[in-house]
């Protein structure tokens, strides 16, 4: 048998590969927070359903969760400033906090 073959792997390698995991995904949701503090905002009830960002309240987990269009709970990353200019159907605007209406039955 070769060396490095059907060795079983050890527990150093196994614990840098998870702690790597845990690296890699904590980097990528840093990420993700230090690009909507720089250039975008949370902008409430303009998400179609299924294309929300995250966070779209009781009943949803996370992204592309939410259940009816313009859903208040839900929001979607915009370019700041211009979230509560948004016009949307039926006089709906967009909101910097959660709305209380179109929320799913």
């Amino acid at each position: 048998m070769r060396p490095g073959k059907g060795k079983p792997m050890s527990k150093q390698i196994k614990t840098l590969a998870l702690v790597g995991a845990v690296a890699a995904a904590i980097s990528g949701a840093a990420a993700t927070t230090a690009s909507a503090d720089n250039h975008q905002e949370k902008c409430f009830g303009v998400a179609m359903a299924g294309q929300n960002d995250c966070a779209a309240g009781p009943g949803t987990t996370c992204a592309g969760t939410a259940s009816v269009d313009y859903q208040g709970n839900a929001w979607k990353l915009v370019e700041v400033g211009t979230c509560e200019q948004m016009e949307l159907p039926e006089g709906r605007m967009g909101s910097l906090e959660a709305l209380d209406r179109d929320l799913p039955a």
